[in-house]
């Protein structure tokens, strides 16, 4: 499992737990199918490198389980 930052046109973008850049993004198409527009994905390698905005409201989001963690209101998908 590794934890990405999927970026998205017009937002902050969105955290994602999963086994592979594929399940990532099948993810988020769950979530957000394929109406938003995905600018980038990457591997997240230090939790402290996210925008300042991420950190404080990940309330109590458990980012090294597979589902969606930013933003809030996604957690269901995994399950």
């Amino acid at each position: 499992m590794h934890p990405y930052w999927i970026k998205t046109s017009g937002h902050l973008g969105v955290g994602v737990t999963a086994r592979s850049e594929a399940d990532a993004l099948h993810l988020f198409e769950l979530a957000f199918g394929s109406a938003q527009k995905i600018v980038s994905i990457e591997i997240i390698k230090d939790m402290n490198d996210l925008d300042h905005h991420v950190l404080p409201n990940l309330g109590s989001t458990n980012w090294l389980r597979r589902g969606i963690w930013f933003s809030q209101g996604q957690e269901h998908i995994a399950n």
